[in-house]
């Protein structure tokens, strides 16, 4: 891919200070507010309620923001289609359902057996493993339903690209191979390249692809498409790496969820591979990479990404 050059100075300067907190606020409230409009509502025998508890209420909704924060990035400067905007947040509340979905299946006996997850029973412990199963199921079936709405504007081009970047960073390629490698490599010395493989399978695949997704509703042209999924990259598997530091040094009160059992299962770490130093220092690394993505976009105004991108590794540690 030849160079695409990154904004002016003088084009960067004009942007007025950027204030991650109240943009972050207002997406969380559109995201949550069509979620629960959105979710659950009619399922039988009490599946409704398991999975709104495994949705709502909770969680710090990172992949619904990069999407907002990706497409908003793509549509600086020019009027955004209603349509556009509406495949977005649907977008955003999908890859949330994928998420959500992995949680639940992810804590059950079979797989982690967890207890805690975001500061509250996990779904299987609240409604039982059969019913947590199901939920599950529903979450990731929802999520593609979302995206192919009836009697939409969206355009069906659309809907099959965005169905598409989901299923592939939720299947074999992505999330779900992931976890398979993780499962596979309790008690095994894995090579860093190893480790880097299964963390961009198992988590940064569903980061990226909210990135691309975001890019795609906002009709992104090919350079600027290929930037953000460097950001997406590099962004993901930082998200990881730092995920690996805080099981170290976090309690599980500030976790949300169980602290140190990445330790107590023998899984391979960046902590147990680099050591806490390099793998901070790793961390630090990726967040420039993905600021380095971001400027090589040629997008006008990508300060959501590079504050979410922050955001992600200066997590407390």
């Amino acid at each position: 891919m030849s160079a695409v050059p990154a904004p002016s100075a003088a084009v960067m300067n004009s942007l007025s200070p950027f204030d991650v907190a109240p943009w972050s606020q207002n997406h969380l409230a559109r995201t949550e507010q069509a979620l629960s409009a959105w979710v659950g509502h009619g399922a039988p025998a009490g599946l409704g309620d398991a999975m709104r508890y495994a949705v709502l209420d909770g969680g710090k909704r990172l992949r619904p923001l990069l999407v907002l924060a990706a497409y908003e990035a793509v549509c600086s400067g020019t009027p955004a289609a209603a349509a556009s905007d509406e495949a977005a947040l649907r977008a955003a509340c999908a890859v949330e359902l994928i998420h959500a979905y992995s949680l639940v299946h992810d804590d059950m006996p079979c797989m982690d057996n967890d207890v805690l997850r975001r500061g509250k029973p996990t779904v299987h412990v609240q409604f039982g493993e059969a019913q947590a199963l199901l939920a599950g199921d529903a979450l990731q079936a929802f999520a593609f339903e979302l995206l192919t709405p009836d009697d939409s504007a969206l355009p069906a081009t659309m809907q099959a690209t965005l169905c598409r970047l989901l299923a592939r960073a939720a299947g074999s390629a992505g999330m779900a191979g992931g976890q398979a490698i993780d499962l596979a490599s309790v008690g095994v010395a894995l090579t860093e390249d190893q480790l880097r493989q299964m963390h961009r399978l198992k988590t940064g695949a569903l980061l990226q692809g909210s990135v691309l997704m975001g890019a795609v509703c906002g009709h992104a042209a090919p350079a600027a498409y290929q930037a953000l999924s460097d950001y997406g990259a590099a962004m993901g598997l930082a998200f990881q790496v730092v995920d690996d530091i805080l099981d170290v040094v976090a309690d599980s009160a500030t976790l949300g969820k169980t602290a140190g059992k990445d330790a107590a299962a023998d899984k391979p770490t960046y902590v147990s591979l680099l050591g806490l130093a390099r793998a901070q220092a790793h961390a630090q690394e990726l967040l420039h990479e993905a600021h380095a993505a971001l400027a090589a976009s040629g997008l006008p105004d990508t300060r959501a990404l590079a504050a979410l991108a922050d955001m992600v590794v200066r997590r407390s540690y």
